[in-house]
């Protein structure tokens, strides 16, 4: 699987450390930044998503400090779908209900073994394509972004 990997200054380090860990089990491409010398967030979210537009069976995983501006970037634009989380349960949830393509991470909230478990679980799961419901709510979504 194609994983995609961004951050700003502040999850730089977060960052690096899930490069490490997972890049033997993945096709990691990563997009920065490359220093813990200030950046903007958007930018990177920017061109991550743009990547994994690209890439439709890829995946995108966004840090920042908070994780919330990056999600927030991320959600900016169309057809992606981000999610900022915590935890593993709202990270497997995020994919397997909401078909998220990109899990945003808060290097100043979470340690570096929950960021590892909430990673897990993001590519652990699938959509969920047997409740037809998940499907007609991303719809929705989809239509939010047409109208707005």
């Amino acid at each position: 699987m194609k994983l995609f990997i961004g951050a700003d200054h502040a999850g730089f380090a977060l960052k690096e450390a899930l490069r490490k860990k997972f890049s033997n089990r993945l096709d990691l491409v990563d997009l920065g930044t490359d220093t813990e010398e200030s950046c903007d967030y958007p930018d990177i979210a920017k061109e991550l998503c743009l990547n994994v537009l690209k890439n439709p069976k890829s995946l995108g995983l966004l840090i920042c400090g908070s994780g919330i501006g990056m999600a927030i970037a991320a959600n900016k634009i169309a057809g992606i779908r981000a999610a900022c989380v915590s935890e593993p349960i709202s990270a497997g949830l995020a994919r397997q209900h909401n078909d998220a393509q990109v899990l945003c991470l808060g290097a100043r909230i979470i340690s570096e073994d929950r960021a590892v478990e909430c990673l897990e679980a993001f590519l652990r799961q699938t959509f969920d394509v047997q409740h037809h419901r998940h499907q007609l709510r991303i719809d929705k979504i989809s239509k939010l972004e047409k109208n707005s």
